[in-house]
Formats: C-alpha cells, sequence, structure tokens
C-alpha cells in the first residue's frame, strides 16, 4: 500500500501513479487505472490509496499489509500511522516493514517521532546518526526508546510473561536517514533547474526544503528586511500597476488595536520583471470611510491601475467583494479569493524581495510599509504583508483576468497603430 493524505495528490501529474506508470511494466505489472491498483500474475498487487480523513483509517480494519509506504509523512496524524502500524502485519512469507518519505516540519508530530537523529539546536540532522537503528514500544500512548529489544523488554517488559506473549510489549525498529537534493543524483540530471527553484524560496522554505531544517519556524527578520529593497526615487516607465486591498473596518479608539485596511500599489516593469511598490495606503476607519477611500484612492491611480480585493470564504465575504467591486464601476476591478495561510501567500512576494526583485519607490510611507513587513508574521497586525502578497498574485496568477487584460492592452495597442 502506498498512501497520501488525499486522492489529488496521488493522481497529480508526476506523482506516485505517474512514476509507477514509469517502473511496473517493466517488471508485469497490469494497471487498474480506476481502482489505482497494480497486479502480477503471480497474485502480488501495489496499490494507492488516501487518508484524506482522520476516520479514513478504519477503512484498513482486518487488513494485512506486509509494506506500508508513507509519501510525506508529515501530513498524516500521529494516530493515522500508529493505527495502520497496527496492519502492517502479513502471512504471506514476506516479513512486514514500513517506508516513509518527509520534508522537514518543526510542528509535525513526526519532529518528535525522529528528534533523536536531529540536532535540537540546529535543526539539521546528525550525520552520524543517520541510518542508525533504534527501537521504541508505545505504552500508554507514550513512546519509549531503547538502543535495542532487550534494552527496552528489560526496562518496560513483564518479567513473568514470555517474549511473543499477546500482553508483553513488542518493540519495533525504527530509523531515519537524512537526504538533501544533492543526494538525488537522477534528479538533479534530470532537472538541474530544480535547484534554482529552490532557491527562490523565501528563507524558512528554503532552510526546510533545501536546507533539510527541522526546527525553523516563521519568524520575524525571516520574511522581510529591508535592505532587501533598493529604494528608487522614480516609478518605472510603462509598467504594468495593480493596487490590492486587504480590507477593515474598525475604527481606533484608546482600547483597542484594530487591523489596518491597506492598499499597496504595485508594478512590474514587463521588460525587465523586476518589481515596484509604488504607494501603500493605511486607515483604520469606519466601513462608509473605508469604501470612500477606496474610491478616492482609485481615482487618483487611474483608469490603467488595475484594482483587487480579497474574496474571503464564506456569504458574507462574497457579497462584501461583490459590493465594493460595484461601487468600483468604471475601474478594472475584480476580487481573488484568499488561498492558503497568510505565511503561504505572503512567501512568493517575499522571495522576489529577498532576491533583490523589488525596489520601493521613496515616499513619507515607506517606514511604516517596512515596520509592518519585518515584523511579520510575529507582529499583532499582518495587513501589509497580506495586501503584497495579493498584488503580487495579481501578476502571477490569472484569477483576477490579468492576463486577459494584459491581451486586451496589446490588441488596442496595435489597433491604434494600425489606425495611426
Amino acid at each position: 500500500m502506498f498512501f497520501r493524505r488525499n486522492t489529488t495528490q496521488v493522481r497529480n501529474p508526476g506523482g506516485l501513479w505517474d512514476e509507477s506508470m514509469k517502473l511496473y511494466p517493466a517488471t508485469g505489472g497490469v494497471p487498474a487505472q480506476s481502482v489505482i491498483l497494480w497486479q502480477w500474475p503471480g497474485g502480488g498487487k501495489v496499490k494507492f490509496a488516501h487518508l484524506e480523513h482522520e476516520s479514513s483509517k478504519l477503512d484498513w480494519q482486518g487488513a494485512q499489509i506486509p509494506l506500508i509506504c508513507f509519501d510525506e509523512l508529515t501530513h498524516f496524524s500521529r494516530s493515522q500511522f500508529f493505527y495502520l502500524l497496527s496492519r502492517n502485519r502479513s502471512m504471506c512469507g514476506v516479513k512486514p516493514y514500513i517506508r516513509a518519505t518527509c520534508n522537514p516540519d518543526a510542528d509535525s508530530w513526526v519532529a518528535e517521532l525522529i528528534a533523536w537523529w536531529i540536532d535540537q539546536d540546529t535543526g539539521y540532522p546528525i550525520p552520524e546518526r543517520s541510518g542508525v537503528v533504534r527501537y521504541f514500544c508505545v505504552l500508554n500512548d507514550s513512546v519509549l526508546w531503547g538502543d535495542s529489544a532487550d534494552e527496552l523488554l528489560d526496562r518496560y517488559g513483564n518479567p513473568d510473561l514470555p517474549i511473543g506473549h499477546e500482553d508483553q510489549i513488542r518493540p519495533k525498529s525504527l530509523t531515519f536517514i537524512g537526504a538533501k537534493l544533492t543526494d538525488n543524483r537522477a534528479l538533479m540530471a534530470a532537472d538541474p533547474g530544480y535547484l534554482a527553484n529552490l532557491k527562490a524560496l523565501p528563507a524558512v522554505e528554503q532552510a526546510r526544503l533545501l536546507g533539510g531544517n527541522w526546527k525553523i519556524r516563521p519568524a520575524a527578520g525571516l520574511y522581510f528586511r529591508r535592505e532587501w529593497c533598493q529604494i528608487v526615487d522614480a516609478a518605472p516607465a510603462g509598467a504594468q500597476v495593480v493596487r490590492y486591498w486587504d480590507l477593515a473596518a474598525t475604527v481606533k479608539t484608546e482600547s483597542n488595536d484594530p487591523d489596518w485596511t491597506v492598499g499597496i500599489k504595485l508594478s512590474r516593469d514587463g521588460r525587465t520583471g523586476r518589481f515596484c511598490v509604488l504607494h501603500a495606503a493605511r486607515l483604520r476607519d469606519t466601513p462608509l470611510s473605508v469604501e470612500r477611500a477606496i474610491l478616492n484612492t482609485a481615482s487618483a491611480d487611474g483608469h490603467d491601475c488595475r484594482i483587487g480585493l480579497p474574496q474571503d470564504p464564506g456569504q458574507a465575504g462574497k457579497s462584501q467583494a461583490q459590493y465594493l467591486v460595484r461601487q468600483l464601476a468604471g475601474y478594472s476591478a475584480a476580487t481573488r479569493p484568499e488561498r492558503g495561510d497568510k505565511v503561504t501567500r505572503f512567501g512568493p512576494f517575499s522571495a522576489q524581495c529577498q532576491a533583490g526583485n523589488v525596489d520601493i519607490l521613496r515616499g513619507a510611507w515607506n517606514e511604516e510599509f517596512f515596520t509592518a513587513l519585518e515584523g511579520f508574521p510575529d507582529s499583532a497586525h499582518d495587513d501589509d504583508a497580506d495586501a503584497c502578497g495579493g498584488a503580487f498574485g495579481m501578476f502571477v496568477d490569472n484569477s483576477l483576468g490579468m492576463l486577459d487584460w494584459m491581451a486586451a492592452q496589446a490588441q488596442a495597442a496595435m489597433a491604434q497603430k494600425e489606425a495611426a
């Protein structure tokens, strides 16, 4: 059995099923794509399945599975893993075993499971311990460790019961093997550009996915530093321009600290691909005042500036976004669904800043803007980061019709040229 958290991940391009199509036909395997299963004339089977919900583990009651493979173990819950461990048994002569792959996640239960193999100060695997086998047993839901099965039996076993008795503890062996991208020689040879993709990630994700750090977490200063950006005195000419709003609507008083409504104006130079933050509008006021500020800012920005508005999940979020779009009739305005957590949404913009691809137009708003982003995600307010992530997203996906708008602009320019 190969498990992913959901079926979509199994069938993704380049995923488990695609890779199996390259391998198993050479060994006589016959695919049954409708049930994601391979069968061999001798009776062997390899099946791919999901554990999307916590209760999905119960679908495997009574199963006997000699080999269980977890792809991205950190995506599964602790209880799913240990329940499937109880299904790892066999009457076919194959000694039961489990294999799992994973990427570092400091907040995962896996980080605790493999803690002995990880330097708890640096977060990186300890080379000398990589591949060293240890033994564990589970008593009262606690994982207890030893250097050998006999050590665990001596320490935690029942001396009055023989080894193998149903009430005697049964130590299991486990090892962790640390690896980096450079250890995957086949992938490095087939796709040398993948290393550049990982180096374009924000600092935290680089440390996890490229360096293999199991302790690093998002923290202030890791996602934005003002020295990453160059301050310029003039906006780039002929660049595409957007302004994206992160919305709030609470007045500041002496007793509260409400979120800000922030509108980030961002440009992208079509020739160089560089980005420039042109302006950050910020206010804390009533819903009516926020609406007026958005309309007034749209008028000041002009019709060439496209406007993006977040569409929060739920009917209330949709209604608010649609209302504001109607109020902005005459301007190029559209909504954009919020996908993923705040750190994930800010990540692509952060990566461009770290790579030195983002300029900042000099203005009185600069200091507040820098301070807000340098405090993300630890500060109480993440409105500037949300707005930056949304503005950047308007250039890299088509959920706001950016590609359609660019095509229309090109067609209009060609029509003017022909008319001239």
